[in-house]
């Protein structure tokens, strides 16, 4: 059996905006170890919250409660793949061939070598549609409107442009059927359209039979800015070499604009949230999440350019929205779900009606009284409470007068009892799902692949307009195929697997088992200890240092070390307990537990080597409290273990060996390696594999609140450890500050272990959206030649050979075996699938590279896409180098979805929002909330919590935070 390490799969947070595919998240089920979960409420998009957002990416149908029951299976098996034509003509060989001729400056991203030809060749749907465009030109127009007060609000922006398509003006200029635009200042029109044009919009809202005399009216006026010309897209398209500098996201701007117009169509079609993700209420039957959420299905559409074909990526993806009802109720079961809940994030920004009045309103926020303690001048009823004034005013008898009023106010408050505002429908939620939400988006979106390409190819090209090409589309000349492209793919070889003592054999799931078998370097586990947490109300709780079964597991878990080939000096550590204090809300991160647990480590003599710390329950307060004072203040390792999981006889030996995978390389141990042959590139010349992540605030965040960046790198010959540098920098800032700094660390560190530099630096960056490609190369690249630069010398400067190779997840791109032969048991690619043609750049050195098994839900392949490359790597040599470095992953005995350096600075990210977990939860240490202090304050408070990060001269240069 595979064993999967772990101390938490711990979640990222995100933005709403972003996206999450498929299972992961606090360890459930994901297709690898990486506990991306807590997706917010990606939740990783723009980056929010570090990663993912409330859009659960490559989920998809749902019903009922069904969850994610679905049988598996391949996707339209006895249909037949044919691959693209376009595709199997020597037209992409003659582009390859041409680029020998052109010579790149320095800061261009380097043109494709070649196409790689290792492995099992195969083919594979992917969820691209062909899109047709006419040759002749389309017409951009900018949208302003004034007076601008008001506008600012996406719902009244919105309602203007839906009362403006149906003003006689809009059928008098011409406008009806032939534009399309996006609810706010751009518009694409079919036709050129009169100049100067203006929209006169008499404003009521949807609640009101018309407008008022005097009422506030709105004037848009059109202004004509560009020709959309798309003759130079067919150019691109074609991959002519004098077109490959073309800046043609203008043009696909324009054509995602029109391909969005029917479903975010003004009075109908779907909701849309964030960009080109479009919710139904009549796709599917809409999941309950708990506690006053639940999740609706929708599709993503993005226009894509190809070889030789415009093509548009469809996906399905999953996400949270308000369940209509009354505000009081929903409030309390979102109360009660969790004990990080909070009320303010669930109400701020849901627009309610008034059951009293019936008027329509956006909730500002909670106030601080209730209806029984908020008291006001009532006029006649002279200085009464809410609660009176609602009995006395409308002879309505409050039945919650102790719930928290909430804030309907404009400039000036309004504060109206919960129970009288009922949830209005198809509202996204915008804030941080809590953990038990988070396990039922899982629940709900990790659909298996021929599911969700079902989803897609039915109800997904219906609703988005496509399959009956729906106005506007026709207007423009516009059709998109209904059949899935088909693409070659390659399943290359597995790597073999390197132990000190056996050789495991790696399964058709990319995975292995430790039986038989020890590390390739054994640490030292010398003067350990163990704390048990009593955080009460758990029966699976020990019962203290001289509990018995304690000890059995203590000592069961020290032959586990021993017998995986660590040097175990101590079988019986000292054991010591902290009990916590109850949970209080008015210390919501449980500081005061904290402060016990710090107690009882300083209780311990002499200072542990490492502690095993025992949890009493899936705590993150505790969990992140535990990791920020041993890292930061106390310079300790640890590795956590939850009670429930660690006494249980089924699986215990399998749950040992998982923690004992993490105690050996914090120990400076290697649990396995590559065997010589699939190590012979790495090991030609000293060189350096290296990790750059950065993650950043999620929504419910103070405001200010720094991203965290992460560095990590090898040092040794065997590429197993990574130690980490860590700093934090301005908020929600991709790019590293710091990083020509970081860098010196970690080559510094080369240096001191090997006497010796490294001649080759690969870096594997995460993280980084297509749109900020060319700003690593203009401003990391600079950064790490910098650093480079400080080891120049007398006899000369150091410039080994640097090559960067960003890696994507968040994309919706998606792979389906058109055969059974090649899929997995669930209808998932097999691992290592690899896709160069068909669906990637048309110029650019990238691939598409599914490296793992999938466990549950839809794989999705991480793209990999180089932006400098000094090595000149081939195709089949970076690719098979990025798929064996998959198999290093030092925390599972299986391939993981992203390629190990990568994967450990997304760790060490993780490990840094411990640090930063009270701002993270929006609390500041003045006792303020989300939008207290300035940004200036917010970032003292985080240098002061940072406290210096891991400087301790035990922990910084290891492991710690594996």
């Amino acid at each position: 059996m595979a064993h999967r390490g772990g101390d938490r799969g711990r979640g990222r947070g995100g933005s709403p905006a972003g996206g999450y595919g498929g299972p992961g998240g606090s360890g459930r089920g994901s297709p690898d170890p990486r506990g991306r979960g807590n997706p917010g409420g990606d939740y990783r998009g723009g980056r929010g919250g570090g990663r993912g957002g409330g859009d659960f990416r490559g989920g998809g149908g749902f019903r009922g409660g069904s969850g994610g029951r679905e049988r598996g299976g391949v996707f339209a098996p006895d249909q037949p793949a044919n691959i693209d034509a376009r595709l199997t003509d020597n037209s992409q060989d003659v582009l390859i061939n041409s680029f020998k001729s052109l010579s790149l400056h320095s800061t261009e991203l380097p043109l494709r070598p070649d196409f790689g030809k290792v492995g099992k060749h195969i083919k594979l749907r992917a969820n691209f549609f062909p899109v047709k465009v006419p040759k002749g030109p389309f017409f951009e127009y900018e949208v302003t409107l004034s007076p601008v007060a008001g506008t600012a609000i996406r719902r009244v922006k919105r309602r203007i442009f839906q009362l403006a398509e149906q003003s006689p003006d809009w059928t008098r200029f011409g406008l009806k059927g032939i534009v399309a635009h996006d609810h706010s200042a751009k518009l694409i029109a079919a036709k050129k359209l009169p100049q100067p044009l203006a929209i006169h919009v008499p404003f009521y809202d949807e609640d009101e039979d018309g407008p008022k005399p005097g009422g506030k009216e709105y004037t848009l006026t059109i202004s004509f800015i560009q020709n959309i010309d798309m003759t130079r897209l067919i150019s691109y398209l074609a991959g002519r070499p004098e077109s490959r500098n073309e800046d043609i996201m203008p043009l696909i701007s324009a054509l995602n604009v029109i391909l969005a117009a029917h479903p975010n169509r003004s009075g109908g079609g779907g909701v849309m949230v964030g960009r080109n993700r479009f919710f139904f209420p009549t796709a599917a039957q809409p999941f309950s999440l708990g506690g006053g959420l639940e999740a609706w299905k929708g599709f993503y559409s993005s226009v894509r350019p190809a070889h030789n074909q415009l093509m548009v990526n469809v996906n399905v993806c999953t996400t949270a929205f308000y369940t209509p009802g009354n505000l009081a109720q929903a409030l309390m079961v979102f109360r009660d779900s969790s004990f990080g809940a909070r009320p303010n994030a669930f109400v701020k920004g849901v627009r309610v009606k008034t059951l009293h009045l019936g008027y329509r309103k956006s909730i500002k926020g909670m106030a601080n009284k209730t209806a029984k303690q908020h008291t006001f001048d009532a006029g006649d009823l002279g200085i009464v409470s809410v609660e009176v004034y609602f009995k006395k005013k409308y002879n309505i008898t409050l039945r919650y007068p102790d719930l928290p009023l909430v804030d309907v106010g404009g400039q000036k408050s309004n504060f109206l009892p919960a129970e009288v505002c009922e949830i209005l429908p198809n509202q996204p939620f915008r804030g941080k799902l809590t953990d038990e939400h988070t396990a039922a988006m899982i629940t709900a979106a990790a659909k298996p692949p021929n599911i969700n390409a079902n989803a897609i190819v039915g109800p997904g090209l219906k609703e988005l307009g496509f399959r009956d090409t729906a106005a506007p589309l026709g207007a423009f000349g516009v059709s998109i195929g209904n059949e899935m492209t088909v693409v070659p793919g390659r399943v290359l070889p597995a790597p073999r697997i390197a132990y000190g003592k056996g050789t495991p054999q790696v399964d058709e799931r990319a995975s292995w088992n430790l039986r038989a078998v020890q590390f390739a370097k054994g640490g030292r586990l010398e003067n350990w200890a163990v704390l048990v947490i009593q955080d009460g109300n758990n029966r699976d709780e020990f019962g203290g240092p001289q509990d018995p079964e304690l000890r059995q597991v203590v000592q069961g878990f020290s032959r586990m070390c021993g017998t995986s080939g660590m040097s175990v000096e101590k079988r019986d550590p000292t054991i010591v307990a902290a009990r916590l204090p109850p949970k209080d809300r008015s210390d919501p991160t449980r500081a005061q537990a904290i402060g016990a647990i710090r107690a009882a480590l300083l209780s311990i003599k002499p200072k542990p080597s490492l502690v095993m710390v025992i949890l009493s329950n899936g705590d993150k307060h505790v969990y992140s409290g535990i990791k920020h004072l041993c890292d930061s203040y106390l310079d300790l390792a640890t590795v956590c273990v939850h009670s429930s999981k660690i006494r249980k006889d089924k699986g215990q030996a399998q749950y040992y060996a998982n923690v004992a995978l993490k105690v050996n390389m914090k120990m400076g141990g290697v649990n396995h390696a590559l065997d010589a042959t699939s190590m012979k590139w790495l090991r030609q010349v000293p060189t350096m594999l290296v990790g750059i992540d950065v993650t950043h605030p999620g929504p419910g965040s103070v405001k200010g609140t720094p991203s965290i960046a992460a560095v990590v790198a090898s040092f040794e010959s065997s590429f197993a450890q990574y130690p980490a540098s860590m700093e934090i920098q301005e908020t929600k800032k991709e790019m590293v500050t710091n990083l020509s700094k970081m860098m010196h660390e970690r080559l510094t560190l080369f240096k001191t272990r090997n006497n010796v530099l490294p001649q080759r630096v690969l870096v594997y960056r995460d993280g980084v959206s297509e749109g900020q490609f060319q700003i690593v190369v203009d401003e990391e690249l600079p950064a790490i030649k910098a650093a480079f630069k400080k080891f120049d010398t007398a006899q000369g400067p150091y410039r080994p050979k640097l090559s960067i190779v960003i890696c994507g997840k968040r994309h919706h791109t998606r792979f389906y075996p058109t055969e059974e032969a090649n899929a997995d048991q669930n209808g998932n690619p097999r691992p290592g699938t690899v896709v160069d043609r068909g669906v990637t750049a048309i110029y650019n050195f990238d691939f598409f590279l599914q490296a793992h098994g999938g466990l549950q839900g839809t794989t999705r392949p991480t793209h990999y896409y180089v932006v400098h490359d000094e090595m000149n790597f081939k195709a089949d040599e970076l690719q098979t180098l990025t798929n064996s470095v998959s198999y290093m992953f030092a925390r599972a005995t299986k391939a993981v979805s992203l390629v190990s350096p990568a994967y450990y600075a997304d760790l060490a990210c993780e490990r840094g929002r411990c640090y930063l977990h009270k701002l993270l939860q929006g609390l500041s240490s003045s006792g303020g909330s989300t939008a207290s202090g300035s940004e200036e304050q917010v970032m003292q408070e985080a240098i002061r919590s940072w406290n210096n990060g891991v400087s301790g001269q035990k922990l910084k240069d290891t492991m710690f935070y594996l």
